[in-house]
């Protein structure tokens, strides 16, 4: 189990939900909905909007290894300033604090906390739920990353066209997103990515599709997207490297191996797809053969 100290407010939440009485419950699903924000006011206003007791808080805030609100509001206002922070700050950060050992070692050290942390808490049965939602023949797949992330959107994209067809992989342009919503069914897929400084057009295509009747699967942070209020389904990858730039390594450990899940769940027509993509880049010379 990662140290308590280790986690976020809302991985406290997430690992300890199904403890929490009916009115925590109510509570924590407050606390998340506009996280962390929503948590930062007095311990009045945080009780009022989510319709239950100021002791309820207080006995939450426990719960969740904090000594009280205070404590519990104190680690949020550090959270909000994370995910706020740019890559000079967060360069600064680790810099100031950097051991006497390479970089090599640094980083990857770094990695491997970053998915311990992160394994601890991804549900079997939530990963088993998307890589069955992602192998429905019956459901369009659309795939959308942002400024940084939309480079794993375009891995993900990759793969599964080969495995399946019906998906699509949304433009980096916003301003087309409308186009593709129109094209949305209910019942259809959205695959999306959104990290730390997160993306007012990620926010806003989660929106649209989630009027659709669009299921949502969001690949997010420790903290989350605030795109996770629409999202059925969502994976949080521990991000923060000794970089100024966040760390996409957890996140494409989960990618490859939903992709591999789909591709074993569907491997009778996924093979009949790879050979016939085989064929054509035969007939293209697209690869060097030795024989």
């Amino acid at each position: 189990m990662a140290k308590a100290q280790n986690l976020t407010v809302a991985e406290r939440i997430r690992s300890k939900f199904e403890r929490l009485t009916r009115a925590e419950r109510q509570l924590a699903n407050a606390i998340l909905e506009n996280y962390p924000v929503s948590g930062l006011g007095s311990i009045t206003t945080v009780a009022e909007v989510s319709s239950v007791s100021t002791p309820t808080v207080v006995r939450m805030a426990k719960k969740l290894g904090f000594k009280g609100f205070p404590q519990l509001q104190a680690a949020l206002r550090d959270e909000l300033e994370a995910t706020l922070s740019n890559p000079i700050t967060k360069h600064n950060l680790w810099a100031e604090n950097a051991p006497d050992t390479h970089i090599l070692n640094r980083f990857a050290d770094a990695v491997m906390d970053n998915m311990r942390q992160t394994l601890r808490q991804i549900d079997p049965e939530v990963f088993n739920a998307v890589a069955q939602l992602l192998s429905d023949r019956n459901r369009q797949i659309h795939v959308v990353g942002g400024r940084i992330t939309r480079s794993l959107a375009d891995y993900l994209f990759t793969h599964m066209q080969v495995i399946r067809s019906g998906v699509t992989l949304v433009a980096s342009n916003a301003n087309t997103w409308p186009h593709y919503v129109l094209n949305m069914n209910a019942g259809d897929v959205l695959v999306a990515f959104d990290i730390r400084r997160y993306e007012h057009d990620i926010l806003r295509l989660a929106e649209m599709a989630a009027a659709q009747g669009v299921t949502l699967v969001l690949f997010t942070d420790q903290w989350g997207s605030p795109a996770a209020k629409y999202a059925k389904y969502s994976f949080h990858s521990r991000i923060e490297a000794p970089s100024a730039w966040d760390s996409s390594v957890v996140t494409l450990f989960i990618i490859e191996t939903i992709i591999s899940a789909v591709e074993t769940l569907t491997w009778d027509e996924t093979k009949g797809r790879m050979k016939k993509l085989e064929d054509l880049f035969d007939q293209t010379k697209m690869f060097r053969k030795f024989i």
